[in-house]
């Protein structure tokens, strides 16, 4: 009598044995020599690798069964197919949530091993050891639900963005790039993380409403020979901490109650750096009865701190000002990365960015140069890994020229040309004259449709 079927499906009871015929046939495992001898044509999916910071969540089961359902549809159609498995090392991510795991076990953290490197133990290589066994771990986690779930992935490939392998390619590219003069070293103002040390990319920044203060700070007017004047620049700021590294103090050339002193300059506190005033549109003019509020708690005088504010930081382009750096990488006023004229604020060294807050606060009250005070929320930067107030920062970063027609304009050539506008075919036309296409021009194309236009622009 026939064994009746089970009134619902279980998984455990069919799914091992299935996976076991799989991978004793070997029936994911590409063999490139087909493609090689033309018997086949190849297929690939490069699976977008999982950070091994934590377990695969419903979003992976979606994307990888979308890949799963390609991979299997071109086996079947004849394509000698590759689906690479592997994943990623996560960087930064990976290294906060070692460190947060640490501490919650009461272990030795992050700041713990920097302190034994620091005095000349081997904190360093101790700590990647942690992140080690936080990767092979969820790595075998990742790998297990991908199996689980039936992905057929090519496992005799599978990678990790951090093994040797993947490590060379990474060293090669990088030294083919910058030998072509496509990659290059730059200082430049970067969302810093004071935290855990890093920059951040502009959307791994999260905006949060912060209650603070405007504080109006008075800066000596100097004349020629650097004499005070009788008269004061009195600038109004949020971030009293960054005085430090002011270059300059902006007011709006339209400005008629004091665009006259476009020229002349001005002496900071306890510093001692003369610095000129200068004329930029970009200074909000004072008006207590506008709708806009920075109008309402303008005073006229913009202190410019280009190596801290990115608004400052354009400023200073403009004008041709010097970049002073004023803190360390953990956000602490600092003397060793580029803030030479200390002068007589060297009460300020070593503090915290909140701690010098207060300081310059009591320090210019105490000198008479704290003009007033006033209440103030706005949205301020947080990480949002460490979830501390992201620092604008002068760093040392690689960038990639982007702008260059063999990464821009190769892009470009790569899409269907009937997905592309009139307008940029057009530049392409006159960018590319006199140079030989691709064979492979025109091949990239995008579904739906209106994703070419973002990739195009």
């Amino acid at each position: 009598m026939p064994k009746p079927l089970p009134n619902k499906y279980i998984p455990a009871e069919h799914e091992p044995a299935i996976s076991a015929r799989w991978d004793e046939a070997n029936a994911f495992h590409a063999n490139p020599e087909r493609v090689k001898d033309g018997s086949a044509k190849p297929y690939t999916i490069l699976i977008p690798p999982p950070n091994v910071t934590a377990a695969l969540h419903l979003g992976h089961a979606l994307n990888n069964t979308l890949q799963d359902i390609l991979t299997r549809a071109h086996r079947m159609k004849g394509f000698e197919t590759l689906w690479m498995p592997g994943t990623d090392h996560a960087g930064i991510a990976t290294q906060t949530v070692v460190d947060r795991r640490l501490k919650a076990e009461g272990q030795p953290a992050l700041a713990d091993y920097k302190k034994i490197e620091a005095e000349g133990g081997e904190g360093r290589s101790q700590f990647i050891e942690k992140v080690q066994d936080w990767k092979d771990e969820y790595e075998a986690t990742i790998t297990d639900q991908l199996k689980l779930m039936g992905c057929s992935c090519d496992w005799q490939r599978q990678r990790f963005t951090m093994d040797p392998v993947c490590a060379r390619a990474v060293r090669e590219a990088f030294f083919r790039l910058f030998k072509d003069g496509l990659i290059y070293r730059g200082k430049r103002l970067v969302n810093w993380d004071p935290v855990t040390q890093t920059a951040l990319a502009d959307d791994e920044v999260e905006m949060h409403d912060v209650d603070s203060q405007f504080w109006y700070m008075k800066y000596p007017i100097v004349d020629d020979q650097g004499n005070d004047t009788g008269d004061f620049a009195t600038v109004a700021t949020t971030r009293p901490e960054t005085y430090f590294g002011d270059t300059a103090v902006a007011v709006n050339p339209n400005d008629p109650d004091r665009k006259h002193l476009i020229g002349k300059s001005v002496k900071l506190p306890f510093v001692g750096r003369i610095i000129p005033i200068i004329g930029d549109d970009y200074v909000v003019m004072p008006d207590a009865d506008s709708s806009d509020t920075k109008a309402q708690f303008a005073s006229g005088f913009l202190k410019v701190t280009p190596a801290h504010d990115p608004n400052d930081y354009d400023i200073g382009l403009r004008h041709d000002l010097d970049q002073i750096n004023v803190m360390a990488p953990d956000a602490s006023i600092s003397a060793d990365h580029g803030w030479e004229d200390v002068g007589d604020a060297t009460w300020a060294l070593g503090l915290s960015r909140e701690d010098a807050r207060k300081q310059v606060e009591e320090r210019f009250k105490a000198a008479g140069l704290l003009a007033d005070k006033k209440p103030y929320t706005h949205a301020v930067g947080h990480s949002y890994r460490s979830h501390a107030i992201v620092e604008p920062y002068l760093s040392d970063q690689w960038y990639v020229r982007v702008t260059d027609d063999r990464l821009k304009g190769a892009a470009l050539r790569a899409m269907a040309t009937d997905q592309r506008t009139e307008a940029s075919l057009e530049r392409a036309r006159s960018s590319s004259e006199g140079t030989a296409p691709s064979p492979d021009d025109g091949g990239l194309r995008f579904h739906p449709d209106r994703y070419a236009k973002t990739f195009e622009t």
